[in-house]
């Protein structure tokens, strides 16, 4: 199965980290080293966030990337659906025998289901903003430093 990998993370800690930053821009090595990353890994998700029109790049002295939309108007599903490619779930690797009564029965079963769960993942991530995301971030850490 392949499922998610961590570009969805990544991405949508560099767009909450680009909303904070409130219309300036941060350079790909300062979102790598928020995440303990690779430059090239976080340029490589940047790059994917800009074709899906969610960030935009300045190149030169002073440049870097910024949001292309207002954090309001970005979900976590478009930063998932950006990065990810393909089904969250898959059938067999190889199809199953159809001498056997599971087997020539369960893809189209499964494929519903994984239908249901794709769109109730779509719909979850759909209900969040990046700058609500960031909203309970800097809410969690001001809870942090009162305690």
């Amino acid at each position: 199965m392949a499922g998610l990998s961590s570009r969805s993370a990544v991405a949508i800690h560099a767009l909450a980290m680009l909303a904070h930053r409130r219309g300036g821009s941060l350079t790909s090595a300062e979102i790598a080293d928020s995440l303990d990353s690779n430059p090239v890994l976080v340029r490589r998700i940047l790059g994917r966030l800009r074709d899906a029109h969610l960030v935009r790049s300045t190149e030169g002295r002073g440049g870097g990337w910024s949001l292309a939309r207002n954090p309001r108007n970005i979900t976590l599903y478009d930063a998932y659906a950006a990065v990810e490619g393909g089904q969250i779930f898959s059938r067999h690797t190889h199809p199953p025998s159809g001498a056997c009564e599971v087997g020539r029965n369960i893809g189209d079963l499964l494929d519903a289901e994984f239908q249901t769960a794709e769109r109730a993942l779509e719909q979850q991530l759909g209900r969040t903003t990046i700058a609500g995301l960031l909203q309970q971030i800097l809410a969690s850490d001001n809870e942090a430093k009162d305690h």
